[in-house]
């Protein structure tokens, strides 16, 4: 099971890397003013998003250790 977990880990790592690549490109379109309100939207809730699977990985992390 432990293996599966850090499977798991591992994937959502990957999501969180490709969110934040998202996130960068949201940061930059605000700063080059091209549609900067819903940038800015969406930045905010890709922040979100990363700061929730950067939780999710290390909780199942922790899992692994246990």
């Amino acid at each position: 099971m432990s293996e599966t977990l850090s499977d798991l880990a591992d994937q959502v790592s990957a999501l969180e890397r490709r969110v934040s690549d998202a996130l960068y490109d949201a940061l930059r379109a605000q700063v080059r003013d091209e549609d900067a309100e819903n940038a800015k939207e969406l930045e905010k809730r890709l922040a979100k998003v990363r700061r929730s699977l950067i939780k999710a990985e290390s909780l199942l992390r922790g899992a692994v250790e246990d």
